[in-house]
């Protein structure tokens, strides 16, 4: 496990933004995008979210600290380095696209039944026909 500095991403011109309110705290689990504090200027409020899913190790501020774009926030334990947690978690869709393809070929059995319970099916489809002509 790789653990990473979770600092303030580009917030603009501002300066010296107070910490308002942190949302998680040192064991939490947190997945990419999800907020980790909230900071309030005089015009807005912004929640930091989580660069990367990984385990809450240090949380190296607290309310009413005054933040600016580059502080650190905290310290986040991830599966690797920031990038490569995101491309760790590339393959997982992959490998579940592999498994319904490997599923696939064993609907293909079912689906040739299908054909063979489908002729059978037909005769007697027929006989209603048959019945309902009569």
């Amino acid at each position: 496990m790789a653990t990473m500095e979770v600092k303030v991403p580009d917030i603009g011109d501002f300066k010296d933004i107070p910490v308002i309110e942190i949302m998680v705290k040192p064991g939490d689990v947190v997945k990419p995008e999800d907020p980790l504090v909230s900071l309030e200027s005089d015009k807005a409020t912004m929640d930091v979210p989580s660069p990367a899913a990984g385990t809450v190790k240090e949380i190296r501020i607290k309310v009413g600290d005054k933040l600016s774009e580059g502080s650190v926030i905290m310290m986040l334990e991830t599966a690797g380095a920031g990038t490569s947690a995101a491309s760790a978690a590339a393959p997982a869709p992959a490998a579940s696209l592999t498994s319904a393809a490997a599923a696939a070929p064993a609907a293909s059995p079912t689906s040739a039944a299908s054909p063979t319970s489908a002729a059978a099916a037909a005769p007697a489809a027929s006989k209603p026909t048959a019945a309902s002509s009569t």
